[in-house]
């Protein structure tokens, strides 16, 4: 399983939020958690589910995200 494999997008999980494996966990909420200034362990800590694999996945789906040209679809 690649990175991005990890980043589901269904119209029926958080409106269609990018989350992680189909969880209802999205890829924006670790981003934040992660740029408020809680660790990598304190994000697992918190979201039992996640794997530090979730987590890289979700920097390297941001990272895509922005090389994409505006208006480009997701």
């Amino acid at each position: 399983m690649s990175l991005l494999d990890r980043i589901t997008i269904d119209p029926r999980v958080r409106f269609g939020k990018p989350c992680v494996r189909g969880l209802r966990i999205a890829v924006d909420d670790v981003l934040s958690y992660l740029a408020g200034g809680m660790s990598e362990v304190e994000v697992l800590s918190g979201f039992p589910d996640l794997t530090s694999e979730d987590i890289q996945a979700c920097i390297v789906y941001d990272a895509e995200r922005k090389r994409r040209p505006t208006g480009q679809a997701t």
